[in-house]
């Protein structure tokens, strides 16, 4: 090719980029209203949030430490306290490197909240109760109540350990994903196996147990101890997300260098 043709051929690209006024860009990405729900997706990974309610009252809620990226309004976050929630919380994040607290935003007002680019579902429970991953949380409602759950099979043979937050009540939660979720039907017949650091979230009732198979490091290329599965037995669900976050979730291999 000659340079007069490459420089046709860039020339066509450039024509054939697409662009979008500032006016066009500005309507495009504005947020939208929805007044009815305390929970609101602007996008896949952005969550609108209102705080409080009509006439200036004023609202609370928990989200992700960290996860505010914008707000609007009147409104003041707060780390959670270390002794908020009872001591026994405050023990599991003592010694959980994953764990995070959570914030409490208080007033009245907007925030928007996101989390690494990643993907946001709202779920609206009526009573019942799920249980999510400690890291993939972003944000629930003050009418749902939380308990941090450190799975003690675990403790001692993970680095930091496995820990999930149980959810239960009446309201609005938001679970983060990398990518699409998968949700994977549980029965007494069909036993499902996941990896800790691709697992988000599991049915209120079933207890996952924790299983060690040094024949996987190989398959999955980790090195180093042996692998960590979840197994979840009886019936309910399970979601996974087609990624990894590797927190740390394996056997402690410092003794076999």
């Amino acid at each position: 090719m000659t340079r007069a043709d490459q420089t046709q051929a860039d020339q066509l690209q450039a024509d054939q980029t697409p662009t979008k006024s500032l006016q066009d860009f500005v309507q495009g990405t504005a947020e939208r209203d929805n007044p009815g729900d305390v929970f609101e997706l602007e996008s896949p990974k952005m969550l609108e949030v209102k705080v409080g309610g009509p006439q200036g009252a004023r609202g609370r809620i928990w989200s992700k430490l960290g996860a505010m990226v914008a707000y609007k309004g009147s409104l003041t976050f707060k780390r959670e306290g270390l002794l908020e929630g009872g001591v026994m919380k405050a023990l599991i994040r003592a010694v959980s490197s994953e764990m995070e607290p959570l914030a409490k935003i208080e007033g009245q007002g907007v925030c928007y909240l996101a989390d690494q680019g990643k993907e946001i579902t709202v779920l609206r429970l009526s009573g019942d109760g799920l249980n999510v991953n400690g890291n993939d949380l972003l944000a629930f409602e003050d009418t749902v109540s939380h308990d941090v759950t450190m799975h003690r099979r675990v403790a001692g043979m993970a680095s930091g350990g496995l820990f999930s937050v149980k959810l239960r009540g009446q309201g609005m939660v938001a679970v983060l994903s990398h990518g699409t979720p998968l949700t994977l039907r549980v029965t007494p017949q069909t036993p499902i196996y996941t990896d800790p650091n691709a697992t988000v979230a599991w049915s209120e009732n079933l207890q996952p147990q924790i299983r060690l198979d040094a024949n996987l490091r190989s398959f999955l290329g980790r090195g180093g101890g042996e692998t960590l599965q979840m197994v979840f037995q009886g019936d309910g669900f399970v979601v996974v997300q087609p990624y990894e976050e590797h927190a740390g979730l394996r056997s402690d291999d410092s003794g076999n260098s």
